[in-house]
């Protein structure tokens, strides 16, 4: 059985991070990644809204937080290095009426306690200068928030640690993993459709919609130590060319009540066209499709400060998956980032739930992960 030192499961934008931070660090040891489809980023890390987010809205000391405060500065640097396409476009959180002024004061103070320094809050006037045609009476303007090509990000992490000697293995899909006491054991389906096993003395899980599953065939019991994932699907809708020029940033109303999102909001794309969404639709199945039927929705949602959009103007445009271990009615839950060593698991280092703002919060899950080994 070929013996490698560290082994990351899933090519999504997390695992690539890994993957180039920890061969970038530990050069004299063998580092592989598996991926079951035949390129990177096929699942979370290329359907979702390409926001880089400030750290505004998670509870002060969660891992949502600190990530994603250090990682939007971490992430522009990178870009900056790199030439990665990126807008510091801005965004604006709205209040649409006056109830929901005290929604913002909120989102004001936890932006502030989280540690996102450069939020200002504007008033009717101030709003009408930035963007002539939202309809608000206040809002919060985080200028540090922003917009990125994800393919560009993940074909550089992916350049990087190849070229500091790290072996990225596609369409190898896991199908058992086995303790050995001093290391793991992982077999895998290889291109040809025989089962392989290759062993480990560091296994990472960045498996994204599939990782409670590697969990699983550890044969640890997810449901009780809260590692099952509750697949959450988000529809976009976009609108014509014309209308995306009427506004130039971001747009979010107050978050839905527990973050099960952020609520409809509106954004851009690199190149310029105006989308909406996501929704929040709890599935069972993993399927991409947007319902066209769901244009009401969009529409009743974003009528209310965009009025210059007919509902006529909603077109599907993509749907993404979210992994998350918040079920249906439940409250907030962090990012799991976990070395299971109190399990009995040594070497184990697990990444659960990592959802919105992972993209974000990617390079700094990378340094995190790098810490616990040794």
């Amino acid at each position: 059985m070929e013996k490698v030192d560290i082994l990351i499961i899933g090519a999504g934008v997390v695992g690539l991070a890994i993957a180039s931070e920890l061969s970038k660090q530990f050069d004299d040891r063998s580092l592989v990644l598996l991926e079951r489809h035949s390129k990177f980023g096929q699942e979370t890390s290329s359907r979702n809204s390409e926001v880089i987010h400030a750290g505004i809205y998670y509870p002060t000391g969660s891992l949502k937080a600190k990530l994603c405060v250090e990682g939007n500065q971490r992430l522009y640097q990178f870009c900056k290095k790199w030439r990665i396409l990126h807008q510091r476009i801005g965004k604006l959180i709205i209040a649409r009426n006056e109830n929901e002024i005290p929604a913002l004061e909120s989102i004001l103070l936890q932006g502030q306690k989280n540690g996102v320094t450069d939020l200002e809050r504007l008033d009717k006037d101030q709003i009408e200068k930035l963007e002539p045609n939202i309809k608000a009476v206040s809002a919060i303007l985080s200028p540090s928030t922003g917009i990125i090509d994800s393919h560009q990000l993940m074909l550089r992490l992916e350049w990087l640690a190849q070229e500091q000697g790290a072996m990225i293995a596609y369409n190898h899909e896991v199908i058992g993993v086995d303790s050995k006491g001093n290391g793991y054991a992982v077999t895998y389906r290889n291109p040809s459709g025989q089962f392989e096993s290759i062993q480990c003395e560091w296994l990472i899980n960045c498996a994204g919609l599939d990782s409670d599953q590697i969990v699983s065939l550890l044969g640890i019991n997810v449901d009780e130590i809260g590692y099952r994932l509750y697949p959450c699907k988000g529809e976009y809708f976009c609108v014509s060319n014309t209308k995306s020029a009427l506004v130039s940033r971001l747009i979010y109303p107050p978050p839905l009540k527990e973050l099960k999102g952020l609520g409809i909001h509106a954004t851009k794309s690199m190149d310029g066209r105006l989308r909406f969404g996501p929704n929040a639709i709890y599935t069972e199945t993993i399927n991409y499709d947007v319902n066209e039927d769901h244009a009401q929705e969009f529409y009743n949602a974003v009528n209310t400060y965009m009025p210059f959009l007919n509902y006529t103007d909603f077109l599907p445009d993509m749907a993404g998956i979210r992994p998350k271990i918040q079920a249906p009615g439940d409250s907030f839950r962090d990012f799991i980032v976990c070395h299971e060593v109190e399990r009995g698991f040594e070497g184990l280092i697990n990444l659960i739930g990592i959802e919105s703002p992972g993209l974000t919060s990617s390079l700094t899950l990378a340094k995190m992960v790098k810490g616990f080994i040794h």
